[in-house]
């Protein structure tokens, strides 16, 4: 058995072979904790769902229709089936990558829902991709001119912003920007379906505005507060000492190591946006899974709910656990714990 030196050498060489090793075994408990989550998710959507107070057979056939056409379309449906059967052949579905067939059009979710999941993701994306660099740049900013009268004033905005509801800054902004005050914009985002969001860029306007407005004083803050704590370190404070230029101690050392909540707060925010975009879609009528998921509630179309909840479920998993991904990699002490 090797001793001294050569044992040391043996070690640093397995080192990054062991680490990537654990990195994998890590990533492979938090998918499996992922799935164990979208199943726990499933199970509750499906309850939910049967527990809602009307029938859909009652809501297609409406309240005229005799017992005996009502019985024969809940057999036709598998309404009449047993609830652990009717979600077992539900599961079976999503494990073929089905998500069912829709209660009023007959139609699969998936068609019925796809180009709207498109849509929704083209809302998503787009403010995210303003929301997030511009809130790092005002906490970055902020954060360097602490306690200046810019830094009171720009908090003391996005205090005030924080405290309006997203409803009421869509409200402000169609009045502001859709009226006859400034009739810049479409007051409503009518995009004909099979066409991409993309292809309308001022139907996309109001709700992304919306979406960034109400996302980023959060990011900012929190970011602001992150970088404040960072700016006050040991290790920055000695770069200082060394001569370092400013920019480059900001850049190098304190912005990097003041991310990781950035990230976090990233994830919350794309989660926040998956999920808090029903009151925009509704408010601006773009076409979105939004917009589908209160007409589907309203029908009682019960896959199409459940397919969309399902979908907005399976998001907030993966932008997570890409959050908790990305802090792992940036972060040299977690890479070495993971």
């Amino acid at each position: 058995m090797a001793t001294g030196p050569e044992a040391g050498g043996d070690a640093l060489a397995a080192g990054p072979s062991t680490r990537s090793a654990g990195h994998a075994g890590w990533i492979a408990r938090r998918l499996a904790v992922s799935v164990v989550v979208l199943v726990g998710v499933s199970i509750l959507v499906f309850v939910a769902t049967q527990a809602l107070p009307s029938d859909p057979a009652v809501q297609i056939l409406g309240r005229s229709a005799a017992p005996e056409q009502l019985d024969a379309l809940r057999e036709q449906l598998g309404l009449d089936r047993p609830l652990v059967e009717q979600y077992l052949a539900w599961a079976g579905d999503l494990l073929r990558g089905s998500l069912g067939d829709s209660l009023a059009t007959r139609e699969p979710v998936a068609a019925h829902v796809g180009d709207r999941a498109v849509n929704t993701l083209a809302l998503v994306l787009l403010s995210a991709v303003i929301a997030i660099p511009l809130a790092l740049l005002i906490g970055t900013l902020t954060a360097v001119r602490r306690d200046r009268p810019a830094d009171h004033a720009t908090q003391l905005v996005l205090l005030v912003i924080t405290a309006i509801p997203e409803f009421v800054i869509g409200l402000l902004l169609l009045i502001l920007l859709s009226t006859t005050v400034l009739p810049w914009l479409p007051a409503v985002a009518i995009i004909p379906p099979g066409e991409s969001a993309f292809s309308h860029p001022k139907e996309l306007v109001l709700p992304v505005l919306t979406l960034v407005l109400t996302v980023v004083p959060y990011l900012a803050r929190l970011h602001r507060a992150a970088m404040v704590d960072v700016l006050g370190s040991e290790y920055v404070q000695m770069a200082r000492l060394k001569g370092l230029p400013e920019r480059l101690v900001i850049r190098r050392h304190a912005l990097r190591n003041a991310l990781f909540p950035a990230v976090q707060g990233a994830a919350l925010t794309l989660v926040y946006l998956t999920g808090g975009i029903v009151t925009i879609e509704y408010l601006f009528a773009y076409p979105g899974l939004g917009s589908a998921l209160a007409s589907a509630v309203q029908s009682r179309d019960l896959p199409v709910v459940q397919g969309i909840v399902l979908l907005f479920a399976a998001a907030y998993v993966v932008f997570n656990l890409a959050a908790d991904v990305l802090t792992v990699l940036l972060s040299p002490r977690l890479r070495t714990r993971a």
